[in-house]
């Protein structure tokens, strides 16, 4: 019984392990796999590490380059600027007057209308003449008595003188009657200085224009009397062809127009609207005042415009320019291209490598859209003059387009 026991626990008892050909090449296959996988991941990984930094550098070097600057340019060109003196002046009449009767007497007639132009020697107005022509007749008449007084004289005259030869009267009583003569011959010119009197004083009941201008609002109406002693007057009549501005430059620049004034040049004054923007008329230069106002340190001037299509107006303010001088040969370039920093005014040229450089430049002249450069800019340089704001030295710039200076 033993026996059998012992045989059962002998065939159930593991057997030792044995390995084949067949599983050892299983297992080389799958190390080689392994490692092939491990190859590929570490292959991956690094051509993955390499993209990245090449993206990287090229983000880098896109952050760091400086890509080219759109910009206008202008060419410096040579040319002519000119001077002007800029003031404001108020528009006067070159002549105004205030129409008065000359004599007394009641108003007939208006013959204007208000607000009209009016020539010299035209109608304005009449005074009732029947007075004036009753004292021409009343002196014409005295005229008459006189002159037959003065022949009755002259014709005793020849009798006492041929008496007084026969010595039939005394030579005292002729001489006597020469005086008589004579007193007469005066009385008669006084008679004929009346009657040109009466005759000047009907002729001022026509009361016409004294020269030729605007006619302002009436200040008589028919049927009033008039005297000559009234302050008002009956109009005012205002020249306005030609007519005047007077306005004021800094006495710094008083000189200079004296000197062209002397030499007898014609110096051209440009009026302007309050904005200063519309030209109104073309004028020139008539006078300046002999002195100086010491409360703002600037003189009178006075120009005159011969006012044709009546754009000016009495009392009119406007902006006033006076050419002073006209400088030639000077090298310009648009205004707008000139900036100014702390050490002063300057500006970009583009130079032949596209690259922009910072020039310092002295200003002179301005006028209008171009400013004269003194020193810093030859002609036909390129001058930055639009897109200045994201360039500094050095900066590359593409030029979009190329503006004419002055244009």
């Amino acid at each position: 019984m033993s026996t059998t026991i012992e045989t059962n626990v002998e065939e159930r008892s593991p057997s030792p392990t044995r390995t084949t050909p067949r599983a050892k090449a299983k297992s080389w296959r799958w190390l080689w796999l392994l490692a092939l996988v491990g190859l590929v991941a570490g292959g991956y990984r690094l051509i993955e590490r390499s993209r990245s930094q090449q993206t990287a550098a090229v983000e880098r070097q896109a952050k760091t380059a400086t890509p080219n600057v759109p910009v206008v340019a202008a060419a410096a060109r040579t040319g002519e600027i000119p001077l002007y003196l800029n003031g404001l002046g108020s528009v006067t009449p070159l002549n105004t007057v205030t129409v008065k009767t000359r004599i007394d007497g009641q108003l007939t007639q208006v013959a204007f209308k208000e607000g009209q132009f009016v020539h010299q020697g035209e109608l304005l107005a009449e005074i009732d003449p029947r007075p004036y022509e009753v004292q021409l007749a009343q002196a014409q008449a005295q005229l008459a008595r006189d002159q037959a007084q003065l022949l009755n004289a002259k014709a005793d005259q020849t009798r006492y003188q041929a008496l007084a030869k026969q010595g039939i009267v005394p030579q005292q009583q002729a001489d006597t009657q020469n005086t008589v003569v004579v007193q007469d011959e005066a009385v008669i010119k006084v008679d004929q200085t009346q009657i040109e009197n009466a005759k000047l004083q009907l002729t001022y009941c026509r009361i016409t224009a004294p020269l030729s201008g605007r006619i302002g609002l009436r200040l008589v109406d028919p049927g009033n009397m008039v005297h000559a002693s009234d302050p008002n007057g009956l109009v005012v009549i205002t020249q306005v062809q030609p007519i005047a501005v007077l306005f004021t430059i800094p006495e710094d620049n008083l000189n200079a127009v004296l000197k062209r004034l002397r030499s007898g040049q014609h110096m051209p004054v440009e009026a302007y609207d309050r904005s200063g923007q519309t030209k109104l008329v073309t004028g020139r230069l008539l006078t300046v005042d002999n002195q100086i106002d010491q409360t703002t340190g600037t003189s009178r001037l006075k120009a005159v415009f011969e006012n044709k299509e009546n754009t000016l107006f009495p009392n009119q303010f406007v902006n006033v320019r006076l050419l002073v001088e006209v400088k030639k040969d000077k090298i310009l370039i648009p205004t707008v291209g000139v900036q100014r920093g702390p050490r002063g005014t300057f500006v970009y040229v583009v130079k032949p490598d596209q690259t922009v450089e910072v020039r310092q430049v002295t200003l002179g002249t301005a006028e209008g859209s171009d400013v004269a450069i003194e020193t810093g800019v030859s002609a036909g340089e390129q001058v930055v003059v639009d897109g200045m704001d994201r360039l500094q030295a050095g900066s590359k710039v593409h030029i979009l387009s190329k503006s004419r200076s002055g244009s």
